[in-house]
């Protein structure tokens, strides 16, 4: 489910500047794509400094769709080869491997993908099993993706008598038109029906996926989308602006000229109705992107934000430990042709760096309503200068603000409209 800039952010995938932690790759006809594992991979257990380390989270990744949606730019295909079984097979080995190495309890699970309920009962009651093996913490926030024509009670259920207490559906739109411009494959009246399986089997809490900004869609189109999911009652909601990321079928369209990109004045108007009008039903923004009911943020994701530690396990999942970035091998068949006894094999690494681990907090801290800390902002213009004089800039423009009480800089609601615009000239 991916529809994302580089630095836009995703319930459950979040796409951070330039080269770090949960890029998926993906092949724009659907198919598997991928870099190569050779001799120039590393091995994760040389990467990581030795002994045990906590994390707050791990990322499970599972890359089956059952069809390849046109602006997806994640790690995902269809899976023609029937290979469901064997990804489960390697994902115990990695997870035994992973858990000589875990200290602490895990307090937030994300299973992305891909279409992790695409997935058979049988085989969601394994992966579920799998995950259950790590020490997961008593008051776990433990979610799970999934496209509403894939959820049934069945499947509702496995999840939570696993312990699954949050579902991320991805609804994209509601009108059919648009989920046509999307090549979004699931009859908008299904989303309802999976959140009704959902609240039936206990998973009360969960997330409705939103996009704007699709050709053709108008100011009415996209509030009526709005209205359509509250009155499914989600918990949460994220709402992205739709990019054109490189390589994607949706960009090829577009070069090809089969359709306008929305107005960016047009675009603009979508997102400042969607924060009037979540506003008004409960929802606060606590991120660009992200509006949730009091106490209903999405944890797992705040870990990415707040660039703390997590796991990560699956082809292209990328993860941080003890400040160590890396991402397993982007291809599901290297990804598998390993011997039992190796560790995740991995295409980058990237070993601890306080400058760039500061620069990193600033730019996803900076997504949060809460913003970042003033020392923070100190330590970051004393590693660039230049960023001084662009914060000061926004500040002026009213685009950024000081919170004196709170000792914060952060966004102001004006601000958070063009944000991105903002954090490129902070990279």
């Amino acid at each position: 489910m991916g529809r994302k800039s580089t630095i836009n952010s995703a319930d459950g995938g979040i796409t951070y500047p330039a080269r770090v932690a949960d890029i998926r790759i993906h092949g724009s006809d659907g198919q598997e794509r991928g870099v190569a594992a050779s001799s120039a991979t590393m091995r994760l257990a040389n990467a990581l400094p030795a002994g045990r380390h906590h994390a707050r989270g791990l990322y499970v990744h599972v890359p089956f769709c059952f069809h390849k949606c046109h602006y997806c730019d994640f790690y995902s295909f269809v899976d023609r080869e029937g290979r469901s079984g064997d990804y489960l097979l390697r994902l115990a080995h990695d997870v035994t491997w992973t858990l000589g190495r875990v200290a602490g309890e895990i307090e937030t699970v994300f299973v992305g993908g891909g279409t992790p309920t695409l997935l058979t009962v049988d085989e969601l009651a394994q992966l579920c099993k799998e995950i259950r093996r790590f020490p997961l913490a008593r008051q776990v926030e433990w979610t799970v993706e999934a496209n509403p024509e894939t959820i049934d009670l069945a499947k509702a259920q496995v999840l939570a008598e696993a312990g699954v207490n949050r579902v991320s559906l991805g609804a994209q739109s509601f009108d059919p038109r648009h989920l046509k411009t999307l090549e979004r494959w699931h009859d908008p009246a299904n989303v309802a029906r999976a959140a009704g399986y959902l609240r039936e089997a206990g998973i009360a809490n969960f997330n409705i996926d939103l996009i704007f900004g699709v050709p053709g869609q108008t100011l009415a189109e996209w509030r009526a989308d709005l209205t359509r999911a509250l009155e499914i009652g989600p918990e949460h909601l994220s709402c992205y602006g739709l990019t054109y990321e490189a390589n994607t079928a949706m960009t090829k369209r577009l070069e090809r000229g089969e359709f306008e990109p929305c107005d960016d004045g047009l675009e603009a108007e979508m997102y400042e109705a969607t924060v009037e009008m979540l506003a008004t039903a409960g929802f606060a923004r606590y991120e660009i992107s992200n509006y949730a009911r009091a106490g209903r943020e999405c944890r797992h994701n705040l870990v990415y934000w707040r660039n703390e530690s997590w796991w990560a396990l699956g082809p292209s999942a990328s993860g941080s430990i003890a400040g160590t970035r890396f991402k397993v091998v982007p291809r599901l068949g290297d990804w598998l042709a390993r011997s039992a006894d190796d560790s995740q094999p991995v295409v980058d690494v990237e070993e601890p760096d306080a400058a760039r681990n500061t620069s990193e907090a600033l730019m996803l801290g900076l997504r949060l309503a809460e913003g970042v800390s003033v020392d923070l902002e100190k330590r970051a213009v004393e590693l660039e200068p230049a960023r001084g004089r662009v914060i000061s800039e926004a500040i002026e423009s009213g685009f950024l603000e000081r919170d004196t009480t709170a000792a914060r800089l952060r966004f102001t609601a004006r601000g958070m409209i063009l944000a991105n615009e903002v954090l490129v000239q902070l990279i």
